[in-house]
C-alpha cells in the first residue's frame, strides 16, 4: 500500500521525501500524503482505490496529446515545440494566432516519442492556440509564446516601506496613495531613487473588522480602498461647504492619531473613509466621468462584478463566505444573481471604489516617473488569500480544500509557519488556462513598474499543510513552473516591468537558476548572506541578478537587530527551541562577524568590539554609524537593485511583523517612528537629518 501510495503521490507531483533546513532527508508521513491526495481529488480510501487512481492516470496520459497549456520561449536557444507522438501515422501541427492567422510549424524528425516543431521566426509573443492532429486523435490547447528573457534591469536603488505605516499630516490615520505619490516624488527628485517598493495593496474585508496583515488579503486581483485619499477623488472638489465639513469631522480624529504611536486602527480608518466615500459616490457625475466609469467596468468585466457582489453580500453576511447561507456560497448560482440584483446599488459602489483605486494608483506611478524614477512603484504580490476570501468564493473549484499553505520549520522560524491560505489546485488551475493567475498579474503590473513575488516558490512548489496538522506535518506540492513563469514574464514584458522573486529560505537551486535565466531578479538579504561555512559573504560574492537589502518586513529594522530586540521578543512568545542564553550568544556571534567584515571593508570606523560593548550596555551611540555602513556595504555588491528600508533610515527599532504570531504582537499595525521613539510624519521625514545621513551612501553613489 505504501509503495502504491507513494507512486500515486509522485504522479500528482506530491513530495514523499524532502530535505529539511538542516540538510537532513525527511520522509513524509502516509497520513499527510492521504490528506493532500484527497484534496487533489484522488480516492485513497483503500488500496484498491489507490490502484484504480494509478490506472486512471496512466490511461489519461496514454490518450492525451497535449498538456492543458503549452508554452514556448521565443528566442530561447531556438528550441522547437515538442509535440508528443501518441498514434501511428502522420502528425499535423498548426498554430492559430490571436490575430486569426494560421502558422504551420516546420516539423523535424521524431525521436523518443516527440515530434520537434520549429515556430517561424517572428511569431508574435502572447496567447495563441496549438492544434495537433495525429491519426484518429485531434487535440488543441492554449499556446503561450513568452519572451526568452526580460530586458536587463538598469542598476538602481530604491526605498522599501510598509505604506500604511507612513503617515502624513493630511492622511487619515494611515498612509495612503497620495502619501505614496509624495514619497516617490521626494525619493526620485531629491534622493535619486529609482523605485519605491511597498507592501501588498490587495483588497481587505469591505466592513470591519479589517484583517491587519496585507499578506492575508480578500483578493489579490483587486485593491484595498483603505488606501484611497478621499480628498483626491475628483467629486470632492464639487462638494458644498456643509458636506466638506462632514468630511472634515470624519477625518480630524484620525489625523489626531497621526501625532501618536498608538497602533494603527484600520477599523476606525475604514469606517470613516467609507462614510466619506459614500458621500462622494452619491454626488452627480458629469457625462465624461460617467462614461469613464462605465468603460472601466466593461474593461474589468465579470471579475469586477463578482468581486463587488462579494463585497455587497459580505456587508450583510460577514466576510467569510463559508459562513453564509448555503445558497449564497455558489458565486454563479441563482441565489447570488438575485442578491446582486437586490444589492445593485452596493455592487455599483464597490465597483466605483475599484475605479477610484485605479485612478489613484495610476497617479502614484505617474508621479514616480515624473520624478525621474525609471521603475517607479514596485508592488508586492502576496502568496495567497484567506480561506473565506472573495478570490476563493469566485473561483472555488480552482482552490484545494482542507489545506493551508505555509512553510516547514527553518532556522528563522523553528516551529514552521501556517499562513492560513488555501493553495491553487494545480491541475484545475491548468485546465482553466491559468486565467485568474494571469488576470491577477495583469492588474498588479498595470499600476507600477515592478512586481515583487512574496515567497517566490509560489511559482514552483508550495508547502501544503493538511487541516488540523502542524506546519511540520506538511509536504511540498509542485506546480508547472514553466507555465507560471512564462505567464509572469509575458505579462511583465508587455509593460516593461521589473520582477523580483523573494527566493529566501529553503529554495531549490534550479528555481533560482530558472528565475535568473528569465531575467527575474532574486532577493539577497544581508543577514542571510553567508557562505558554506556560515561566514558573512564579502560583497564581491553576492549575486548580480538580485534586489539586495539589509532586512525584510518579517525582521526588525537594523537598530532592532543591533540591540537584539527580536531575540527577547521571540523568547517571550515561546518561538524558540533553544534557551534565551543560547540564542543571545549566537546572535552576538553572528552580529560580531558582520561588524568585523564592515570594519575590514573600511566602512565601519569604530572597532567592532567597541560597538558590541556599547550595545551590551544598551547604548545607541553607534546605531547610525552601523546603519550607514550596512547601506554602503550593499553598494559594493554587484546587485542590480539595492533597497533601503524607510524604517532603517528613520532609526525605527520595532518590527512590523513577528512570524509565528497572530494577536500576541501588534503585527502590521506599527506606525513609523524615529530613533527616539517619536512619531515621524512623512512631512518631517523629508527634512530629517538622520534620514538624510542614512540614505547618503546610496543617494550620492553614481547610478
Amino acid at each position: 500500500m505504501d509503495d502504491e501510495l507513494n507512486r500515486l503521490a509522485r504522479a500528482h507531483r506530491v513530495a514523499t521525501r524532502y530535505t529539511d533546513w538542516r540538510g537532513r532527508e525527511a520522509t513524509v508521513p502516509a497520513d499527510t500524503l492521504r490528506a493532500v491526495l484527497t484534496s487533489l481529488g484522488a480516492d485513497v480510501a483503500t488500496p484498491a482505490a489507490v490502484r484504480d487512481e494509478l490506472a486512471r492516470l496512466a490511461e489519461t496520459e496514454r490518450v492525451r496529446l497535449l498538456p492543458p497549456v503549452v508554452t514556448h520561449r521565443m528566442g530561447a536557444r531556438a528550441e522547437p515545440l515538442r509535440v508528443p507522438v501518441r498514434a501511428a501515422g502522420r502528425t499535423e501541427v498548426a498554430v492559430e494566432l490571436a490575430d486569426g492567422r494560421v502558422l504551420t510549424p516546420a516539423p523535424g524528425p521524431p525521436a523518443d516519442g516527440v515530434l520537434p516543431c520549429a515556430l517561424p521566426e517572428g511569431t508574435p509573443l502572447g496567447w495563441h492556440r496549438l492544434v495537433v492532429r495525429q491519426g484518429p486523435l485531434e487535440q488543441s490547447a492554449p499556446l503561450l509564446v513568452a519572451p526568452a528573457r526580460l530586458a536587463p534591469v538598469p542598476r538602481a536603488w530604491g526605498l522599501t516601506t510598509q505604506l500604511y505605516s507612513v503617515r502624513s499630516r493630511a492622511s487619515w490615520g494611515i498612509g495612503d496613495l497620495r502619501d505614496l505619490a509624495d514619497l516617490a516624488t521626494w525619493g526620485g527628485r531629491a534622493m535619486g531613487a529609482g523605485f519605491v517598493l511597498v507592501n501588498p495593496l490587495h483588497a481587505a474585508e469591505p466592513s470591519p473588522p479589517i484583517t491587519p496583515s496585507p499578506y492575508s488579503p480578500a483578493s489579490r486581483r483587486f485593491g484595498a480602498p483603505l488606501y484611497l485619499r478621499v480628498e483626491d477623488v475628483p467629486e470632492y472638489a464639487a462638494l458644498p461647504p456643509e458636506d466638506r465639513e462632514r468630511v472634515d469631522l470624519l477625518a480630524n480624529p484620525l489625523r489626531g492619531r497621526d501625532e501618536t504611536l498608538d497602533v494603527l486602527d484600520r477599523d476606525a480608518v475604514w469606517t470613516a473613509k467609507r462614510h466619506a466615500l459614500e458621500l462622494l459616490y452619491r454626488r452627480p457625475r458629469g457625462t465624461a466621468r460617467q462614461r469613464a466609469f462605465e468603460r472601466f467596468r466593461e474593461h474589468e468585466g465579470e471579475a469586477l462584478t463578482a468581486f463587488a457582489t462579494w463585497c455587497a453580500i459580505s456587508e450583510e453576511q460577514g466576510p467569510d463566505w463559508r459562513r453564509w447561507p448555503e445558497e449564497l456560497r455558489d458565486a454563479r448560482g441563482p441565489a447570488v444573481a438575485a442578491a446582486a440584483k437586490r444589492l445593485a446599488g452596493r455592487v455599483d459602489f464597490h465597483a466605483w471604489l475599484q475605479w477610484q483605486l485605479d485612478e489613484q494608483l495610476t497617479a502614484a506611478q505617474s508621479a514616480a516617473r515624473a520624478a525621474g524614477m525609471h521603475i517607479g512603484i514596485m508592488h508586492d504580490l502576496a502568496v495567497g488569500v484567506a480561506h473565506g476570501s472573495a478570490d476563493v468564493w469566485m473561483n472555488r473549484p480552482l482552490f484545494a480544500e482542507g489545506i493551508s499553505v505555509g512553510a516547514p520549520p527553518d532556522e528563522f522560524n523553528q516551529m514552521g509557519q501556517d499562513w492560513g491560505q488555501p493553495p491553487w489546485h494545480p491541475g484545475r488551475l491548468a485546465e482553466a488556462a491559468y486565467l485568474p493567475y494571469r488576470e491577477m498579474l495583469n492588474a498588479a503590473l498595470r499600476h507600477g513598474g515592478g512586481l515583487r513575488l512574496d515567497h517566490a516558490m509560489q511559482v514552483s512548489r508550495l508547502w501544503w499543510i493538511p487541516e488540523g496538522g502542524s506546519p511540520a506535518e506538511g509536504t511540498y506540492v509542485r506546480y508547472d513552473r514553466d507555465v507560471l513563469l512564462s505567464c509572469l514574464t509575458w505579462e511583465a514584458a508587455r509593460t516593461g516591468a521589473v520582477v523580483v522573486g523573494e527566493d529566501l529560505g529553503t529554495v531549490e537551486a534550479e528555481v533560482r537558476e530558472d528565475l535568473a535565466a528569465r531575467g527575474v531578479l532574486g532577493t539577497s538579504l544581508l543577514w542571510f548572506e553567508r557562505d558554506g561555512e556560515g561566514r558573512p559573504k564579502p560583497p564581491s560574492r553576492w549575486r548580480e541578478l538580485s534586489l539586495a537589502t539589509v532586512g525584510t518586513h518579517d525582521m526588525p529594522p537594523i537598530t532592532g537587530i543591533l540591540h537584539g530586540d527580536h531575540i527577547e521578543l521571540r523568547d517571550r512568545l515561546g518561538l524558540y527551541t533553544r534557551t534565551l542564553d543560547e540564542e543571545l550568544a549566537d546572535h552576538r556571534r553572528q552580529l560580531g562577524e558582520w561588524l568585523d567584515l564592515l570594519h575590514e571593508e573600511g566602512l565601519l570606523a569604530t572597532p567592532p568590539k567597541t560597538v558590541l560593548a556599547a550595545l551590551r550596555r544598551g547604548q545607541t551611540d553607534h546605531d547610525a554609524e552601523v546603519t550607514a555602513a550596512l547601506h554602503a556595504f550593499l553598494l559594493r555588491t554587484p546587485a542590480r537593485l539595492v533597497g533601503v528600508s524607510l524604517a532603517d533610515a528613520a532609526g525605527e527599532r520595532r518590527t512590523q511583523n513577528q512570524p509565528g504570531t497572530v494577536d500576541e504582537y501588534p503585527n502590521w499595525r506599527i506606525p513609523l517612528a524615529d530613533a527616539e521613539g517619536r512619531p515621524l510624519p512623512l512631512d518631517d521625514l523629508f527634512t530629517d537629518p538622520r534620514v538624510r545621513d542614512a540614505l547618503d551612501p546610496v543617494s550620492r553613489a553614481p547610478w
